[in-house]
C-alpha cells in the first residue's frame, strides 16, 4: 500500500514558557501543504527499510518510520514488512517531514494487520514518537498548544492562495532555535490574529524563533524580505527554520531567485 505524506507550515508560533519537563509550552497553528514524501509498506517474509530521495543523515534505525514501526511491535503482533520512503521533503526545514511519515506508518500498520487500534490510542503512539506527530493523524488546519501535542480545529481556509516555499542550505538544529528565545506571552491570542484575516497577518502573525535564527542566518531573513518584495501576502519561518514561505494571492514564479535553493511552489 503507498499513500503521500505531506509536510506542514507554522502559521505563527509562540513560545510561552519553559516546562518542568525541559519542553516549551508554545502555541501555532499547523497547516498542511501539499508537498508529500512516498511511502510504501508491504507484507514481507522479514522486515527491511529503504530510503531515496533526498538525503538523511544518520543510520537508518534512527528513521521515524522505522521507529514508528519498532514501537507498535512491542505491543502488537506485527508480520515483517518491507517499507520504502522516497523523500521529497526537505529535512531539517521546519516542515515536519518525518513526523509525518511516522503517523502515516502507524495508520497503515494499523490498516494493512488489521490490528484495531484507535484513533486516539494512535495518538498516544504518534506523541512518544515526536511532539508534532500526532498532527499528521489528523487533517486540516489545527491550532496546537501543550508542546504542540494538544490539538484543537480552527476555521481557516486558503485555498486559492499560492504557496512558495524555499529552503536554503542551512541547517537548524531545533534544540539550538530553543536556545536563542526568551519565552514570553504573546501580545495577542494566535486564534484572534488567524481569524483576523490574511491580509492582517503581516505585522501580527508572528514566529518567535525569527528573531534569533535571523540574527545568526541573514540569509534567511532575506528569503523573507525577497517574497514580500516580489507581492507576498504574508511570509514567515516555518517553525525553527529554515525553511520560509511566501502566500500570494496569484500564481508566481521566483525560482530563478533563489539558485541553489530547494524551491517549491504550489497551490494552497
Amino acid at each position: 500500500m503507498i499513500v503521500f505524506p505531506p509536510c506542514k507550515i507554522n502559521l505563527g508560533l509562540h513560545i510561552i514558557s519553559k516546562r518542568p519537563d525541559g519542553y516549551h509550552e508554545i502555541e501555532t497553528c499547523f497547516y498542511p501543504i501539499p508537498l508529500t514524501d512516498v511511502l510504501e509498506i508491504i507484507p514481507s517474509k522479514e522486515f527491511s527499510f529503504s530510503q531515496t530521495g533526498v538525503k538523511l543523515e544518520g543510520r537508518p534505525t534512527d528513521n521515524l518510520v522505522v521507529q514508528a514501526y519498532q514501537l507498535l511491535s512491542k505491543d502488537y503482533v506485527i508480520p515483517p514488512a518491507s517499507i520504502h520512503l522516497h523523500k521529497l521533503i526537505p529535512a531539517g526545514a521546519g516542515l515536519g517531514g518525518g513526523s509525518s511519515d511516522a503517523a502515516h506508518t502507524l495508520n497503515l500498520l494499523n490498516e494493512i494487520f488489521e490490528l484495531g487500534i484507535s484513533g486516539a490510542t494512535l495518538q498516544h503512539y504518534a506523541i512518544r514518537l515526536g511532539s508534532d506527530c500526532s498532527y499528521f493523524l489528523n487533517t486540516g488546519p489545527m491550532l496546537g498548544k501543550g508542546k504542540g501535542e494538544m490539538l484543537s480545529p480552527v476555521i481557516l481556509d486558503l485555498k486559492g492562495y499560492t504557496l512558495i516555499l524555499v529552503k536554503p542550505p542551512v541547517h537548524i538544529s531545533t534544540a539550538d532555535a530553543y536556545r536563542g528565545v526568551t519565552p514570553k506571552q504573546p501580545a495577542e491570542s494566535l486564534k484572534v490574529v488567524l481569524e483576523s484575516g490574511i491580509e492582517q497577518w503581516k505585522n501580527r502573525l508572528v514566529n518567535d524563533f525569527e528573531f534569533s535564527v535571523f540574527a545568526r542566518h541573514p540569509e534567511i531573513r532575506q528569503i523573507e524580505e525577497v517574497l514580500y518584495a516580489h507581492g507576498a501576502v504574508y511570509a514567515s519561518m516555518s517553525g525553527s527554520g529554515s525553511s520560509v514561505y511566501g502566500i500570494f494571492k496569484q500564481p508566481i514564479d521566483l525560482s530563478g531567485l533563489f539558485s541553489g535553493y530547494f524551491y517549491w511552489s504550489g497551490m494552497l
